[in-house]
Protein backbone atom coordinates (compact mmCIF):
# COMPACT_ATOMS: atom_id res chain seq x y z
CA UNK A 1 0.00 0.00 0.00
CA UNK A 2 2.85 2.59 0.95
CA UNK A 3 4.12 2.11 -3.08
CA UNK A 4 0.81 2.49 -4.13
CA UNK A 5 0.52 5.77 -2.37
CA UNK A 6 3.62 7.19 -3.38
CA UNK A 7 3.44 6.03 -6.73
CA UNK A 8 -0.01 8.66 -6.66
CA UNK A 9 1.79 11.39 -4.73
CA UNK A 10 4.48 11.19 -7.56
CA UNK A 11 1.90 11.72 -10.39
CA UNK A 12 -0.13 14.12 -8.40
CA UNK A 13 3.28 15.95 -8.17
CA UNK A 14 3.76 15.67 -11.77
CA UNK A 15 0.84 16.70 -13.11
CA UNK A 16 -0.28 19.21 -10.42
CA UNK A 17 3.03 20.78 -8.90
CA UNK A 18 5.93 20.66 -10.95
CA UNK A 19 6.52 23.74 -11.51
CA UNK A 20 5.81 27.13 -10.19
CA UNK A 21 4.82 30.32 -11.76
CA UNK A 22 8.24 32.59 -11.57
CA UNK A 23 7.24 35.39 -8.93
CA UNK A 24 4.75 33.58 -7.51
CA UNK A 25 3.43 30.54 -5.00
CA UNK A 26 1.06 29.47 -7.79
CA UNK A 27 2.11 25.76 -8.77
CA UNK A 28 1.03 23.82 -11.82
CA UNK A 29 2.03 20.74 -13.69
CA UNK A 30 1.69 19.00 -17.12
CA UNK A 31 -1.98 18.55 -16.59
CA UNK A 32 -2.26 22.30 -16.85
CA UNK A 33 0.29 21.92 -20.03
CA UNK A 34 -1.24 19.28 -21.77
CA UNK A 35 -4.88 20.77 -21.67
CA UNK A 36 -4.72 23.67 -23.43
CA UNK A 37 -4.87 21.16 -26.31
CA UNK A 38 -8.69 21.54 -26.40
CA UNK A 39 -10.34 18.54 -25.39
CA UNK A 40 -7.52 16.10 -26.60
CA UNK A 41 -5.17 17.31 -23.83
CA UNK A 42 -7.85 17.43 -20.88
CA UNK A 43 -9.04 13.65 -22.24
CA UNK A 44 -5.18 12.27 -21.74
CA UNK A 45 -4.87 13.47 -18.55
CA UNK A 46 -7.71 12.12 -17.49
CA UNK A 47 -6.84 8.69 -18.42
CA UNK A 48 -3.81 9.18 -16.59
CA UNK A 49 -5.31 10.61 -13.63
CA UNK A 50 -7.32 7.25 -13.52
CA UNK A 51 -4.20 5.37 -12.02
CA UNK A 52 -4.71 6.11 -8.33
CA UNK A 53 -8.50 5.09 -8.86
CA UNK A 54 -7.15 1.62 -9.93
CA UNK A 55 -5.30 1.48 -6.81
CA UNK A 56 -7.96 2.26 -4.51
CA UNK A 57 -10.15 -0.21 -6.57
CA UNK A 58 -6.87 -2.96 -6.51
CA UNK A 59 -6.84 -2.59 -2.96
CA UNK A 60 -10.53 -2.30 -2.30
CA UNK A 61 -10.52 0.86 -0.20
CA UNK A 62 -14.29 0.69 -0.87
CA UNK A 63 -16.19 2.12 -3.67
CA UNK A 64 -16.93 5.06 -2.04
CA UNK A 65 -13.50 6.20 -2.43
CA UNK A 66 -13.25 5.24 -5.84
CA UNK A 67 -16.31 7.11 -7.03
CA UNK A 68 -15.04 10.52 -4.97
CA UNK A 69 -11.71 10.38 -7.30
CA UNK A 70 -13.89 10.19 -10.70
CA UNK A 71 -15.87 12.83 -9.71
CA UNK A 72 -12.82 14.58 -8.90
CA UNK A 73 -11.15 13.72 -12.77
CA UNK A 74 -14.90 14.69 -14.12
CA UNK A 75 -14.90 17.85 -12.78
CA UNK A 76 -11.58 18.28 -13.75
CA UNK A 77 -12.24 17.46 -17.56
CA UNK A 78 -15.50 19.41 -17.67
CA UNK A 79 -13.97 22.36 -16.37
CA UNK A 80 -10.70 21.93 -18.93
CA UNK A 81 -12.36 21.50 -21.41
CA UNK A 82 -13.08 25.07 -21.97
CA UNK A 83 -10.54 25.91 -24.20
CA UNK A 84 -8.01 28.29 -23.18
CA UNK A 85 -9.60 29.36 -19.84
CA UNK A 86 -10.20 25.96 -19.11
CA UNK A 87 -6.68 26.45 -17.79
CA UNK A 88 -6.68 28.50 -14.54
CA UNK A 89 -9.56 26.44 -12.82
CA UNK A 90 -7.56 23.09 -13.85
CA UNK A 91 -3.90 25.00 -11.93
CA UNK A 92 -6.45 25.65 -9.56
CA UNK A 93 -8.50 22.48 -8.75
CA UNK A 94 -5.69 20.28 -8.47
CA UNK A 95 -8.13 17.08 -8.70
CA UNK A 96 -4.56 14.24 -9.25
CA UNK A 97 -3.68 16.11 -5.75
CA UNK A 98 -6.90 15.81 -4.07
CA UNK A 99 -7.09 11.80 -5.39
CA UNK A 100 -3.78 11.12 -3.77
CA UNK A 101 -5.41 12.82 -0.34
CA UNK A 102 -8.16 10.42 -0.84
CA UNK A 103 -6.35 7.66 -1.27
CA UNK A 104 -3.52 7.86 1.59
CA UNK A 105 -6.44 9.11 4.25
CA UNK A 106 -8.36 5.39 3.03
CA UNK A 107 -5.12 3.38 3.03
CA UNK A 108 -4.48 5.16 6.89
CA UNK A 109 -8.27 4.77 7.64
CA UNK A 110 -7.32 0.93 6.46
CA UNK A 111 -4.24 0.44 8.76
CA UNK A 112 -5.86 2.21 11.51
CA UNK A 113 -4.20 5.54 11.62
CA UNK A 114 -6.07 8.71 10.28
CA UNK A 115 -4.03 10.70 8.01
Amino acid sequence: MERAQHRADALAKFLDSRFRLPGTSVRFGWDAIVSVLPLAGDTIMLVIGLYPVYEALRLRLGIGVALRMLFNLLIDWLVGSFPVIGVVPDVWYKANARNAALLAKAIARRSGQEA
